[in-house]
């Protein structure tokens, strides 16, 4: 026989043989075992600062894989903006998603509602793992009967005072409303330090003088957004503004209110621990030295608003069940502590009571965290966001009144949430 056809009948029987069912690996039992023992790879999108990643991948990830050696975690560090957002829809959308993302809490309701987050409290353990988080971190990844998130780190906004402008006045203290605080700013020429006319920047200021923007079930902003207290709150921002006593730099940016209120320039503005922790040594010293902080002011409910981030499971995770195990290690006490040092704050309330006893500017943080109000936690809320600003813009510019800009402002979030 030629070698020509001798090679095809030999490649004719493997074919054959494969058709056939048969199996070139006589002891099957061990791909089973291969496959067991091999490590699953989960990806993790993060957006940590510098410093929160050298201790994410020096420490917590060395630890987590250690106690769970069948897991590796590749991190993945992005930029916070809204490429990243819409690239997570778009992945999701496609099932191509990382395994765990740490996503900022405004976008957790709109990705649970889309249908793009996996519900985690399908795990069996899930009542179990949250116990042992603060209790009013959770809400934003709730919806329809089931929870998406896992809050991994929480912040909020407090109000900052000069402590040079309370000793001029003769005050050992902060006034206890905001009402008071107006006061001292109109007597003696002292200003305020709201830095934007954004939801996130403005928000605190008209729910401190009575305002809301929606009702408490997030369906309705007419009658809240444009109603009495609301409107009342926007049109004393407003006179401020045009008394000077809020900065121009309001409908922009771009003023430096954190060295304004540390020299004496700005009587009160509004931040987050960050404000603190991204000094060190002298500059830190010099920071508490300066300021005093203290809970926004509740006189007609929240008004410090949550912020955070939270741990989700996209859909399209190759891995949920390893996911599920490495946002538990992240939510435990030992890597909550860990990322606390750099200025973090906990979720674990184990942690954060640690955290607090450990830092001298952390108490007004930790006690305003106990009565926060949250953005409206829904789908929309990006777009609603829009629709805010835009008119408050209108409203500081003088193109239209508090009462008018507010109407419309409502009515267009209305349809939003109608749906």
């Amino acid at each position: 026989m030629p070698r020509g056809r001798l090679i095809a009948l030999i490649c004719m029987l493997f074919l054959a043989a494969g058709c056939g069912g048969q199996s070139i690996i006589s002891d099957e039992s061990s791909v089973a075992r291969l496959n067991q023992n091999e490590k699953v790879e989960i990806e993790f999108w993060h957006t940590y600062s510098d410093e929160e990643t050298r201790i994410l991948e020096d420490q917590i990830l060395p630890a987590f894989e250690k106690a769970h050696p069948d897991i590796r975690v590749r991190p993945v560090r992005q930029y916070n903006n809204a490429e990243l957002k819409y690239t997570l829809i778009s992945k999701a959308s496609a099932n191509r998603s990382p395994d765990v993302v740490r996503m900022d809490i405004a976008w957790v309701s709109e990705f649970a509602q889309s249908g793009l987050l996996l519900p985690l409290s399908d795990n069996d353990d899930f009542d179990d793992v949250t116990k042992s988080l603060q209790s009013n971190t959770g809400s934003a990844g709730y919806f329809a009967g089931a929870h998406y998130s896992l809050p991994v780190n929480m912040n909020t906004k407090v109000a900052i005072f000069s402590r040079e402008l309370l000793e001029k006045s003769g005050l050992s203290k902060p006034p206890a409303a905001f009402q008071e605080v107006i006061e001292l700013a109109r007597k003696e020429g002292y200003k305020i330090g709201m830095s934007g006319l954004e939801a996130w920047k403005s928000l605190p200021y008209v729910y401190a003088l009575g305002g809301r923007m929606t009702d408490e079930a997030y369906t309705r902003a007419t009658g809240y957004l444009n109603g009495e207290g609301t409107v009342k709150a926007v049109e004393l921002l407003l006179s401020l503004y045009k008394e000077r006593l809020i900065d121009g730099a309001v409908i922009n940016g771009g003023a430096d209110l954190w060295e304004d209120v540390k020299t004496g320039k700005l009587l009160v503005m509004d931040d987050g621990p960050w404000f603190y922790s991204v000094f060190q040594g002298e500059e830190l010293e010099r920071a508490v030295r300066s300021t005093v902080a203290v809970p926004f002011f509740p006189a007609f409910g929240p008004a410090s608003i949550l912020g955070g981030e939270d741990l989700v499971i996209p859909r399209g995770s190759k891995y949920p069940k390893q996911a599920w195990a490495f946002m538990k290690w992240m939510i435990g006490k030992d890597a909550q502590v860990a990322m606390s040092r750099t200025g973090l704050i906990p979720t674990n309330v184990e942690a954060k009571e640690m955290k607090a006893r450990g830092e001298s500017f952390i108490p007004p943080f930790t006690e305003a965290l106990e009565h926060t109000f949250l953005r409206p936690p829904v789908k929309e809320w990006s777009a609603m966001d829009k629709i805010y600003t835009g008119y408050m813009t209108q409203i500081f510019q003088g193109k239209l009144s508090a009462k008018d800009g507010l109407t419309k402002a409502a009515a267009e979030i209305d349809l939003l949430l109608a749906g």
